[in-house]
């Protein structure tokens, strides 16, 4: 079996928990790439900061699957795939989520906005230099995204919301789930609720892509760390889950490698790719 694509989640998968990447990944992904494999980044984050990611690795602008499967592109301005969640939508999920404690974002592919909070200040630095760079990704905040959004209504890639307690984010999502149609919504660690337009996942814009690139699904190599990654590992040919990840993760996968601080990706690239020939491709 000669894999062609590889798919890679970003934060908890490449990065290390102090959000750095390794010379070992790097040189790991070094060596997928030399091998003819198509290498893609499949992310939460912001166009914008995946390519950051990709071109520390010296990936070529590639195709990158942003915003949890909501954009795919190889440059901002021209997505070849996109699913926004509409404007209406946007402010009957924003209208619910002011009734909670809570940070939440509404993230374009070019900026975020976001609402203003005095509450768990600690977290919410914490949260800002996880996903966002301001320097890159300019993040604008407001005192009422939904008064605000009355008058510039906004159609956006997906909103992250960060919770203070777990009875909050219940009764947020319990609300959400029985008032807001078109919507996916995943649960997180640390309180979080991610939402995407409800035909948005990463398995979805992975699927695309590999159409566009003639891969076939048992040709393709996903590696995630959270329940966003779920659908994306089990559909894929061989599906990998970080050590540390969810159970629900590791039980759709097909191979478990190590966590992201033990260098997992560099350990699984060692184990699937190293008796792989190097495949010709056009594609990279």
């Amino acid at each position: 079996m000669a894999y062609r694509l590889l798919a890679l989640d970003i934060d908890d998968t490449l990065l290390k928990s102090n959000h750095r990447l390794t010379k070992e990944t790097k040189e790991a992904v070094e060596y997928v790439k030399n091998k003819g494999v198509y290498i893609t980044l499949a992310t939460g984050r912001s166009f914008i900061s995946a390519r950051k990611v990709a071109k520390s690795l010296k990936l070529s602008d590639p195709y990158l699957i942003t915003h949890n499967g909501s954009f795919l592109a190889s440059h901002v301005k021209e997505p070849v795939f996109e699913r926004r969640i509409g404007a209406e939508t946007v402010y009957q999920v924003v209208d619910i989520l002011e009734n909670y404690h809570c940070h939440f974002k509404l993230f374009h592919e070019k900026y975020v906005i976001a609402n203003k909070t005095r509450q768990k200040a600690q977290l919410i630095s914490r949260v800002n230099l996880q996903l966002t760079d301001p320097l890159f990704y300019p993040v604008h905040y407001v005192e009422s995204p939904s008064h605000r959004l009355i008058d510039q209504p906004l159609s956006v890639l997906n909103i992250r919301a960060q919770f203070w307690n777990k009875r909050e984010r219940r009764d947020a999502l319990e609300e959400l789930e029985e008032s807001v149609t078109g919507i996916r919504i995943t649960p997180g660690g640390k309180e979080e609720l991610f939402i995407n337009h409800e035909s948005a996942s990463k398995a979805f814009a992975l699927q695309n892509l590999a159409s566009r690139l003639g891969i076939a699904p048992y040709e393709i190599v996903a590696v995630g760390a959270d329940m966003r990654d779920r659908d994306m590992v089990s559909q894929a040919g061989l599906g990998v889950a970080m050590g540390d990840a969810p159970e629900e993760v590791k039980a759709s996968a097909d191979w478990i490698t190590r966590s992201n601080d033990q260098s997992g990706v560099a350990y699984m690239v060692k184990e699937v790719f190293r008796k792989q020939l190097r495949i010709e491709t056009p594609h990279q």
